[in-house]
């Protein structure tokens, strides 16, 4: 009797640890192998100019991976995708205390780099204008990069552009913008941005390697960044969390991650959103938010399947007009289906197991019953 006894219990553990399995697989949780995203990552091999691919699901790095004698670990120029490691440093400064909120005034941190006889639209801008690329001012991005790096103060030349829309209107891309959120920043607090990442954000797993400073000394806000794929993977695995660490510590201010995923603009060439530091558009049906620097290097969060990806590529090369920036999009809409595909033939799997082993447990318990 004892013996039947035990025996019920422990068919009733596998029952319910099968069902387990199956409600973890429901929940996205439960990928046995990942092999259709597996697949899946190999076709990248064919884009040319491809340095690097990192993915992460549920907070486990599944893909690792160097082309063409490049190491998966080299540090490489994320070019402005370190706008949104700007963004990511603000919503810490936030979070910390040292600004009090996206509604701080940028000519109130920055007295000393105000204009000639300034538009008094200026005396409106915000870091939230800044974020959001919505300052109003002419873009120093573009055609408009080498004059505007070519002058001897970098801040000011940023705020004396001409006033092209109100702030909080239109947006106009523009490396200025972030520019002016790092000389507030190191105003503030005394440090580069940069290093106030490495600082901030370390529990996370990010870290700058490098930076470029301009000739005030003032690290370069949004460009000419060196980082590790990995800790740009790390960023994007730190929005995907809500801006907490993987043991739960909060690094970026509560909301922070809702209000940088919410549009406030357009991008006036491919129509994406755009929010705090964030592109944001549909992959395959699920909503998603990317950083894009310049020759393709991509940080890609796709929050619904607890996916982020990192691609690097060679920093020489163009992605826009070429339409390789396109072609990594349409890459991780294959990612995306690939992911699906995993989830389904899981959920598939653990539900196929779980129904034989209750069938089997009723026709134990009717025969110990007699």
């Amino acid at each position: 009797m004892w013996l039947r006894g035990r025996a019920l219990i422990l068919r009733l553990a596998l029952v319910i640890g099968m069902a387990s399995a199956s409600f973890s697989a429901q929940s996205g949780d439960c990928v046995p192998d990942q092999s259709a995203l597996q697949r899946t990552a190999s076709s990248a091999a064919a884009f040319e100019t491809l340095r690097t691919l990192h993915i992460a699901v549920a907070g486990e790095s599944v893909v690792a991976r160097g082309f063409r004698g490049v190491s998966p670990g080299a540090p490489t120029n994320v070019k402005s995708a370190s706008k949104t490691l700007i963004a990511a440093v603000v919503g810490a400064a936030i979070e910390r205390g040292v600004i009090e909120g996206v509604d701080e005034r940028v000519m109130d941190v920055l007295p000393d780099a105000r204009p000639v006889d300034p538009p008094s639209a200026l005396d409106t801008l915000t870091i939230a204008h800044l974020l959001s690329m919505q300052a109003g001012l002419k873009r120093t991005s573009g055609e408009y990069y080498g004059a505007w790096v070519a002058t001897d103060d970098w801040v000011a030349s940023a705020l004396d552009q001409p006033m092209e829309g109100e702030p909080g209107g239109q947006m106009r891309y523009s490396t200025g913008n972030t520019h002016l959120l790092s000389a507030m920043l190191q105003r503030r607090t005394g440090t580069s941005i940069y290093a106030l990442a490495n600082e901030w954000l370390e529990d996370a797993g990010i870290e700058v390697s490098d930076w470029m400073d301009d000739p005030q000394g003032i690290a370069f806000g949004g460009n000419q960044v060196s980082m590790r794929p990995d800790a740009l993977l790390a960023l994007g695995e730190l929005y995907r969390r809500d801006g907490r660490t993987a043991r739960g510590e909060r690094l970026l201010a509560d909301g922070w991650v809702e209000a940088s995923w919410t549009i406030r603009g357009r991008s006036r060439w491919t129509n994406d959103g755009y929010g705090y530091g964030w592109f944001i558009r549909d992959f395959a049906g699920a909503d998603g938010y990317y950083g894009w620097g310049y020759g393709g290097q991509m940080l890609y969060v796709i929050p619904s399947l607890a996916m982020t990806a990192v691609i690097t590529s060679d920093p020489d090369r163009p992605s826009g007009r070429t339409g390789y920036r396109d072609a990594l999009h349409g890459f991780i809409n294959r990612l995306v289906e690939a992911r699906r595909e995993d989830r389904r033939r899981c959920r598939d799997d653990a539900q196929g197991s779980v129904a034989p082993a209750v069938r089997a447990d009723r026709a134990s318990r009717s025969t110990d019953s007699e």
